[in-house]
């Protein structure tokens, strides 16, 4: 690719500069953390203490006048990301890294997220515009006066980063939902499944939550055969979903359960590992609020944490926000498609996309009452839909209406439950799970978010892209606020949620089809089922928890496997004696998901064919149906391509023997060699150096962690990865628990350190701690926070 060979070019550039004495002057893209400084934007002094985990203290005479100050910080410490995560959001990276980032480019522009955030803005109150204006001001006032170099990244692509727009804030938020949704790439899996096998297998091998009938699924065939080759490019073209089993752990528990009598919460949310972590700590200080906690670089607030009444967590609802809707074009007029009541327009737009050292790219992009068609993110749509068809996406944070940015701040404000539900009235995407606590006693959980409601003939409920014409299938309004998903003082005294179903079946609304599977949920309800009184040390125990249910669950079949040689004889041995922990220490953990991955290749990759290793994940559901013979599930035990008939007894002997071949080349002859945490490895990578070996040595971070997909404390691994199938990418972004009988005691970490320059002593100095369970105190007490603070830094008005 040609932006690798100028990246090499501009390394050759900065290994002369750094020969010549280069490496200090890089040094001054560190940010200045003592003295004073004046800027134009300021009402009053700001004072910014960096304690001694490099998390800023601001302590201002106002809210404006903080969120000044956290933008400023904000680009002081991670300029680089807020760059990168503005133009992946406005589909603006091909600028900066040329040809090879246009179709990603393509993609977004199409999906118009940044148009959206446009809208957005013009939507809010005037309290938030100004607000987020304010920290647009910091954010400029540090890029106008800063002195020195700026971050490496900068350097070596060779640009300088524009003034910060309000609408950079609110594109990120709006990319974060992207991150947290998953259906439209579900619906799009089961579509080009069914060009493969019957709608019966595609349920199977993608079936309904545990308890809960596989409901048949409809078949689109003439339609599906226009649309196919769309969703195949599609689904290579657009950013990777959700991994299976992603998603976050909180809980809380009211005082009659703990020691202290007092309230504690705790909240782990899973995201992609990155380099610097997705999360910075800072804590706000006005005469108003006192706010700490996670905030987003480029977000002017406090998103997870706590104030000096509340906190609060979040888990991702997971629900169903995104359809694919077939459009129908007019044969005899191109520019329109069909709808219930006739023939209506496209709107078009033109998205003129700059490349670097090469012309632009321009697009037309087509919308629909639905949303964009996003098969016109292809390089000549008309070469994958044939018979007038196209691919339309419907998401709710796409439409107007989406006043989620409204919400941070008031949240922060918050002083009870009340006030609480007031500010998550307007949390409109991504739908989440919230759990809170006050200094009161109160607990409680909420669910806000705009959920779309599914006629009650539309029996596809969100599992495949459907006929847009047809009324049935439109959206019907909103889930009312009033009827989410809430809880306040549970009488069982807690409240806890992963990710798994979290409405009984007699809930009158459908929120998803496509529920994380309840393995955490049952680990941390049965932890919290165990004692008698909770602590913040059985809290830190809890968020520590590695045992796998998934693994004990199969655990009981695999054992049941007749060795076909000595090592297989070995394996099964240890095995026998191992509880399902995944601990960093030991072969047993590693030998389980090795299995595990060469037995989810032995059963469908022969039905798969060529797109297997798309394919290629943890499904424990369907592989569990299979192997225990449930409704004629062990077919999938004979390989298609073979004339002898197999059985499950030879796909696991025959699965097992595999993975040990690949553990053995990979680590080593000795088995007892082999060890889980060293295989399974946190890789948080940098964007965009991790592709390249000589920068991502430099910038990516890796240690040794425990853990995995179903565990509580989990590591999520990409089975399709030949070169690191077993590293862990997608774990706890961060971890906290805060303690009402002293929230001063509440505790945080997260993967990897505040600083976004490979410069600073910051830039990964939490990750061995957060990989080893260890934590820093969250404290808003100044004599606290002053004890071996790093720096001070005074920001003056400048008159």
């Amino acid at each position: 690719m040609r932006w690798i060979g100028r990246i090499f070019f501009g390394l050759i550039v900065l290994a002369v500069v750094v020969a010549a004495g280069g490496y200090f002057y890089l040094r001054t893209s560190l940010p200045t953390i003592d003295g004073q400084t004046q800027l134009a934007g300021l009402a009053r002094e700001v004072v910014v203490v960096r304690d001694k985990s490099g998390v800023p203290h601001i302590e201002a005479k106002s809210l404006k006048d903080a969120v000044f100050s956290l933008g400023y910080v904000h680009a002081q410490d991670r300029l680089w990301q807020m760059e990168t995560n503005r133009r992946i959001g406005a589909g603006r990276l091909s600028e900066i890294l040329g040809k090879s980032a246009i179709s990603k480019d393509k993609f977004l522009r199409t999906l118009g997220v940044y148009k959206a955030a446009e809208r957005t803005y013009a939507a809010l109150d005037e309290d938030t515009r100004d607000l987020m204006q304010t920290y647009a001001d910091g954010v400029n006032a540090f890029l106008e006066n800063r002195s020195g170099a700026l971050p490496p990244e900068f350097l070596v692509l060779g640009f300088e980063p524009e003034p910060w727009k309000v609408t950079d804030s609110i594109v990120w938020t709006k990319m974060m939902a992207w991150d947290l949704g998953k259906n439209w790439g579900q619906e799009i899996e089961r579509m080009r499944l069914m060009k493969r096998l019957s709608p019966q297998k595609v349920a199977e091998i993608m079936p309904s939550y545990p308890g809960e009938p596989n409901t048949p699924l409809p078949r689109f065939d003439d339609v599906y055969k226009s649309a196919m080759k769309a969703a195949d490019n599609l689904f290579a073209m657009a950013p990777e979903p959700l991994p299976e089993g992603a998603g976050s752990n909180n809980w809380v528990v009211s005082g009659n359960l703990t020691n202290t009598g007092k309230p504690l919460l705790a909240n782990d949310p899973h995201l992609g590992l990155a380099a610097p972590a997705l999360w910075y700590f800072a804590h706000i200080k006005t005469p108003e609020i006192s706010a700490i906690g996670a905030t987003l670089p480029g977000v002017p607030a406090v998103i997870l944490g706590r104030n000096e009444k509340i906190a609060w967590g979040f888990t991702n609802t997971g629900p169903d926000t995104q359809d694919l809707f077939i459009e129908k074009i007019n044969p005899d007029n191109p520019a329109q498609y069909k709808t219930p009541t006739g023939w209506q327009n496209f709107e078009v737009r033109e998205e003129v996309i700059q490349v670097k050292d090469a012309d632009p790219v321009s697009i037309k992009v087509r919308i629909t009452r639905h949303g964009p068609i996003l098969s016109d993110a292809l390089a000549s749509s008309e070469k994958y839909l044939s018979n007038g068809y196209a691919l339309a996406f419907a998401w709710t944070t796409l439409q107007d209406g989406d006043l989620t940015a409204s919400s941070a701040a008031k949240m922060m404000r918050a002083t009870n439950w009340e006030e609480f539900k007031t500010a998550i009235r307007d949390f409109t995407s991504p739908q989440q799970n919230m759990v809170y606590a006050d200094v009161d006693g109160n607990i409680g959980y909420y669910a806000p978010g705009r959920v779309p409601v599914r006629h009650q003939d539309n029996e596809v409920k969100g599992r495949l892209p459907v006929p847009g014409w047809e009324a049935k299938y439109d959206w019907q309004g909103f889930i009312p606020f009033e009827e989410l998903p809430q809880v306040f003082n549970p009488e069982r005294g807690y409240h806890y949620t992963a990710n798994e179903k979290i409405v009984p079946s007699h809930y009158k609304h459908f929120i998803t089809s496509d529920w994380t599977l309840p393995y955490r949920a049952k680990r941390i309800a049965d932890r919290l089922e165990q004692e008698d009184t909770h602590s913040v040390q059985s809290f830190i125990d809890l968020q520590s928890d590695v045992q796998s249910l998934m693994a004990k669950e199969f655990l009981e079949i695999l054992l049941t496997t007749k060795p076909k040689d000595d090592k297989s004889r070995q394996a099964l041995t240890l095995l026998s004696i191992w509880d399902g922990s995944m601990t960093k220490n030991g072969p047993t953990p590693l030998i389980f998901n090795g299995w595990m991955r060469e037995l989810y290749r032995e059963v469908y990759a022969d039905e798969l064919g060529e797109i297997f290793e798309q394919y290629w994940k943890p499904r424990p559901n369907f592989i569990a149906r299979v192997l225990k013979a449930e409704n004629g599930h062990q077919t999938w035990c004979d390989n298609i391509s073979t004339v002898v008939v197999e059985n499950c007894a030879s796909v696991l002997q025959n699965s097992l023997s595999n993975a040990l071949m690949d553990l053995t080349a990979r680590y080593g002859a000795d088995m007892l060699e082999w060890n889980w945490g060293e295989a399974h490895f946190a890789h948080s990578d940098h964007l965009p150096f991790t592709h390249i070996k000589p920068l991502a040595w430099l910038f990516d971070i890796k240690v040794p962690s425990m853990g995995d997909t179903y565990t509580v404390n989990v590591g999520r691994n990409r089975l399709k990865d030949e070169t690191q199938p077993f590293a862990n990418t997608h774990a706890a972004s961060l971890r906290a628990i805060y303690d009402f009988s002293d929230l001063n005691n509440s505790l945080f970490i997260h993967s990897t350190g505040q600083s976004g320059n490979i410069l600073s002593p910051l830039y990964g100095d939490m990750s061995e701690d957060w990989a080893n369970m260890k934590y820093r105190k969250m404290t808003t007490n100044r004599e606290e926070y002053m004890e071996g603070a790093l720096g001070t830094l005074i920001l003056k008005p400048k008159m």
